[in-house]
């Protein structure tokens, strides 16, 4: 199994010197854990950060001394821990732009079928941030802190395409060189989306991902200054067609954005 694209201590942006070799190590152990992860031995975080197994070691015991990990010493494995989980349920409670989008997505999501997320860059990758679902029985299962690729999918195509055109050149460069194989097509893949953007105002992934898998998606800077995300709709590709996706999906997607700009801005309809 592949594993997800991650940055060292030396390809963090930023001044070099003041970067803390140890801190972004600790970050990266903690961002080895996935969602289903229910716990992670050694051997498994060697693989996933590629740090010596000095460094896990001494790491990993600084991380379940302050909280952040927990050590299960039957099975030698460690889980995250109380202080991982509190840090991130309090990014997640301060974010405006998700607490006020939720509201708008379920509506949408109940209204498709379908489910709708909203998510940003996590180094190569895209993270879901919230999500809501259809009561579908067929509707996509990811979570909060679930990881997609960014140029197979619309919410990472919508994030490129949402991008300044300054900021680009330096994500496409970074997904080229972690898969130099598919450089071609990861050129062509975001150069369409932002095409599409400019002429829809969404992009659309139909079997990029996975060959069952449609979606619809919109990048949303918010004017406060906040990171850009992009918030999308996506199913399987029995209901979410092609020909629905452009005729009803993408333009009720381009609507829940700009009323969630409106919400954040405090504008009237």
């Amino acid at each position: 199994m592949r594993k997800r694209a991650t940055r060292d201590e030396t390809e963090v942006d930023g001044e070099g010197a003041q970067l803390s070799t140890s801190l972004v190590r600790g970050l990266g152990i903690l961002r080895a854990f996935r969602p289903g992860d229910t716990s992670l031995g050694n051997q498994d975080i060697i693989a996933r950060t590629g740090l010596p197994k000095a460094t896990v070691s001494r790491i990993t015991y600084t991380l379940s001394a302050l909280g952040y990990l927990l050590y299960d010493k039957e099975l030698g494995r460690y889980s995250l821990g109380p202080a991982t989980v509190a840090l991130g349920y309090s990014a997640l409670s301060s974010s405006a732009v998700v607490h006020i989008a939720r509201p708008l997505m379920q509506p949408l999501a109940d209204l498709t079928g379908a489910a709708v997320a909203i998510g940003t860059r996590d180094s190569l990758n895209m993270v879901y941030l919230a999500n809501c679902r259809s009561e579908s029985l067929v509707t996509l299962r990811l979570n909060p802190g679930s990881y997609l690729p960014i140029w197979k999918t619309s919410m990472g195509l919508a994030y490129a395409a949402g991008l300044l055109p300054e900021e680009r050149p330096s994500l496409v460069r970074a997904l080229q060189e972690a898969e130099p194989d598919k450089a071609a097509m990861i050129a062509t893949a975001i150069e369409e989306a932002i095409d599409q953007y400019a002429r829809l105002g969404y992009v659309t992934s139909f079997g990029a991902w996975h060959s069952y898998i449609h979606a619809v998606g919109v990048p949303f800077r918010p004017r406060d200054g906040s990171p850009l995300v992009a918030i999308t709709c996506g199913g399987i590709g029995e209901i979410i067609t092609e020909q629905r996706a452009h005729a009803e999906i993408g333009p009720a997607l381009v609507a829940m954005v700009e009323a969630l700009r409106r919400e954040l801005e405090g504008t009237p309809a």
